[in-house]
């Protein structure tokens, strides 16, 4: 895009998973839509010693397994590796790495650093960007889990204030880069049908809902020292029930979105023992890597509640787990029943759901009266693809979120302040959890999780 400036990208942990499931597939789509500036070039940083081309071999088989197969033109030619690994003590090849990339796009190209690396390698790079010289001016992207507990986080927030600015840290979620998260925004503040009925007048309950049929094998060192309620529910999930509970910001601007995320993340009630329930799928303790006495969390349920006018004593149910019956992420609005002429409804009556996978899904569930002469009741579903809209081409939510940083648009990146009210809001259960009941493999979790959710229950697996 001719309006953005050359860009010096510095992917660390380029040659990681995470880098060749998620960010280097991000790229390669960025630049097929031509969404990257004219002129870029992405440094990979690692430990080891590989050449330019070989580190293009790395990519081009990271998009052949992972994106759309053979590379976009010319991102290949734009790709450069620094070895001998980056601390505060020794940059390894990186500072000659950019230098070089600047010689080449000119002293003017911003700088932006990407942590594709575990949580325990963030304070490492982050003081080596302030002891040579690479932290002043340019963008900083950090992954998940930004800290692993609320003093770790506190501890990560302090050093990183201490090197950047606030405005130079993006801090990815990229639950917040889905075009349906994205849709939440449109479907209630600009749609008059949905507005009027977004309080506690008219909703029972808020389920955000993301259960996975995947396992952990391929991650099971990782998922073992962490467990659901700090891989998803401190993060993705506290996150998506922000976008639903918040009040009407002021407009659409990143401050303005920012500020009404965090205003009500700060009013969560922190959650109590009694309204959370913790599972490990039988077998999990068989998987290498995994302790024979390990009692890591691999779902997790939660009744949050949300303490302002609009949505106090309306239950928000967020719920994910691996090896679960079905693979969904959904936000559905389950709506009280009416009071009328109309006696008992069938199913669980009128329903405003939203899948967030891919593009975005609008779902309504409606109570209809079913053909024939009798006056039976049913329950019918309107759907709606959004990714079917006129003129609509989704991206992929790490691509959406690569392109803000570029643009440093922060409006679906969450700041300090407000991971601080997460980890307020979580603090209790990681201090005294639950105990963690085993379920089974293809199930929708332990069974007193079905309680949380009455007396509507679940609209997932109910």
């Amino acid at each position: 895009m001719a309006d953005l400036s050359p860009t010096v990208f510095v992917l660390y942990g380029a040659t990681g998973d995470l880098a060749a499931r998620m960010v280097l597939p991000a790229f390669d789509q960025l630049a097929r839509r031509g969404l990257l500036p004219q002129d870029w070039r992405l440094v990979g940083s690692g430990r080891g010693e590989r050449s330019d081309d070989d580190f293009r071999d790395l990519v081009r088989g990271a998009l052949d397994e992972h994106g759309d197969g053979e590379p976009a033109e010319d991102l290949l030619g734009r790709l450069r590796f620094a070895g001998g690994g980056f601390t505060p003590d020794d940059p390894g090849q990186l500072v000659d790495a950019v230098a070089a990339a600047r010689d080449e796009l000119g002293d003017d190209a911003q700088l932006v650093h990407y942590l594709a690396v575990p949580p325990g390698a963030f304070e490492g790079i982050t003081r080596g960007l302030d002891a040579h010289g690479l932290a002043e001016g340019a963008r900083v992207v950090y992954e998940k889990p930004y800290g692993t507990s609320p003093d770790a986080f506190r501890e990560l927030d302090a050093l990183v204030h201490e090197v950047l600015d606030e405005e130079q840290v993006f801090r990815i979620d990229h639950f917040l880069g889905k075009e349906g998260t994205q849709d939440l925004h449109v479907l209630r503040f600009a749609n008059g049908l949905f507005d009027s009925v977004w309080s506690r007048e008219h909703v029972a309950q808020v389920q955000v809902d993301v259960p996975e049929t995947l396992d952990v094998a391929d991650r099971a060192e990782f998922y073992d020292a962490t467990g659901a309620t700090l891989d998803m529910l401190v993060t993705h999930l506290f996150q998506v029930a922000a976008e639903v509970a918040m009040e009407p910001p002021a407009s659409f601007t990143p401050g303005d979105l920012q500020a009404a995320r965090e205003a009500v993340l700060s009013a969560f009630r922190p959650l109590a023992r009694e309204d959370v329930v913790l599972g490990q799928f039988e077998g999990y303790r068989d998987l290498d890597d995994v302790d024979d006495d390990s009692r890591t969390d691999t779902f997790v349920a939660a009744r949050l509640w949300v303490d302002t006018d609009r949505w106090r004593g309306v239950p928000f149910l967020l719920r994910t787990g691996k090896r679960m019956a079905e693979g969904h992420q959904r936000v559905t609005l389950v709506m009280k029943r009416p009071e009328g002429p109309v006696g008992a409804l069938p199913g669980g009556g009128n329903t405003v759901s939203l899948s967030l996978s891919g593009a975005g899904e609008l779902e309504l569930g409606l109570v209809t009266k079913r053909p024939g002469p009798d006056l039976d009741l049913a329950v019918a579903a309107a759907t709606l693809d959004l990714g079917k809209v006129d003129g609509g081409r989704p991206l992929p939510a790490y691509a959406s979120l690569i392109h803000d940083v570029l643009v440093g648009d922060r409006s679906l990146f969450t700041t300090g302040a407000g991971l601080e009210q997460t980890w307020r809001a979580v603090r209790p259960v990681l201090e005294d959890p639950p105990e963690v009941q085993p379920y089974a493999p293809g199930s929708w979790g332990p069974e007193a999780a079905r309680a949380l959710a009455d007396p509507c229950g679940w609209a997932l697996g109910s």
